[in-house]
């Protein structure tokens, strides 16, 4: 059987374009024909994904649809003839982009408004979440189900050191992660009044330390830089590091002494299961798919008092017992994204297609 996978561009390190890949593999090692076909394609990956308007994108027996982003496929999607699963991994909505980047918010609510024209137009529809599951539902999509994100953890917890980088970690400040994008929804300016609270009342040796593209809202990264100026706070307690490899990737999370996730909307949350592996105690804000991916694992917390947060991630960088405490459950919590977990669930899911 050829189970092709749709994915608007092919980015290393990007979650969309590495979960196809995990999942190209695993139907490969099934004894499937599968490639993976994407609008655009980095170069470093031209030997592993191919060009959308290749003819072999429509001919697929099944044909797995990872959508994210408004596309020329969605439209395709809908008149393939062999059998169509929908993979949603989320859109965020566009009320987060609006004061900073009209174009981002369009760009954002004509992706929900593509995404409703699939419904009743698919065999399957799957979020990687159940809460993408229940957005779908909302739609109209009637066959319906979870399909977690399968994440490479492998490439972070076997990563060789970056002697130089990992010395400037080594200081003395206690290390406060966040991977992902600089964007409205994840709440970076909720991060900045953290510090401030958190070198108040809780430890004045801290740094938090921002992995990810800062450019995609620049008008928003410029309110943050803003406001840690109007706090008065050291910059250089601030790093924005942009994209990284996955060594130096690697490094930040071997050195950090907590993972923050201050979001205010995740279909999923890929950064959580990373922080999971790599045994960093995570403290995360339980709203949308966080608290179904952390599973009960790491500290969530509700409502948003950033005053008790300040405190409850002290308590995760210094009492060493609730450390260990936290990573125990986030060990345990993390066998649910193995591929021995996954892999079955993939594998009933295109059964049904088939």
């Amino acid at each position: 059987m050829i189970v092709n996978q749709w994915i608007a561009a092919a980015h290393r390190g990007d979650a969309v374009g590495d979960n196809a890949r995990m999942i190209r593999n695993l139907l490969r090692n099934w004894g499937h024909e599968s490639e993976i076909y994407a609008l655009t394609v980095d170069d470093d990956l031209a030997t592993e994904v191919r060009r959308w308007s290749d003819a072999g994108a429509r001919q697929g027996d099944i044909t797995i649809f990872h959508f994210a982003i408004p596309s020329p496929m969605t439209r395709a999607f809908a008149t393939l003839p062999g059998g169509r699963v929908l993979l949603y991994h989320n859109v965020t909505p566009a009320h987060f982009f609006a004061p900073f980047d009209v174009g981002i918010a369009r760009f954002a609510a004509e992706g929900r408004r593509e995404l409703a024209t699939l419904a009743g137009r698919t065999d399957l529809a799957l979020g990687v979440s159940d809460y993408n599951r229940q957005e779908l539902v909302a739609l109209g999509f009637d066959h319906t189900g979870v399909l977690p994100i399968v994440v490479d953890t492998a490439r972070l917890t076997t990563a060789a050191p970056v002697p130089a980088l990992e010395l400037l970690l080594k200081d003395g400040l206690a290390n406060i992660l966040f991977v992902g994008r600089i964007a409205p929804n994840k709440m970076i300016e909720d991060h900045i009044r953290l510090a401030e609270h958190y070198k108040r009342y809780v430890d004045i040796y801290y740094r938090f330390i921002f992995v990810g593209n800062y450019n995609a809202v620049s008008g928003y990264y410029a309110t943050i830089r803003a406001l840690i100026a109007e706090y008065r706070m050291l910059p250089d307690r601030f790093w924005f590091t942009g994209p990284v490899p996955d060594r130096e990737l690697a490094a930040y999370y071997r050195h950090a002494h907590a993972y923050v996730s201050l979001s205010e909307h995740e279909g999923f949350c890929v950064p959580l299961v990373e922080a999971m592996a790599m045994d960093v105690p995570v403290l995360a804000y339980s709203a949308a798919a966080v608290p179904e991916t952390l599973g009960g694992a790491g500290v969530a917390f509700a409502p948003k008092d950033l005053e008790v947060a300040a405190e409850m991630l002290g308590a995760l960088v210094y009492d060493e017992p609730l450390r260990r405490q936290v990573i125990a459950g986030q060990r345990q919590r993390l066998s649910a994204f193995g591929l021995d977990q996954l892999g079955p669930r993939l594998q009933s899911l295109l059964a049904e297609v088939a």
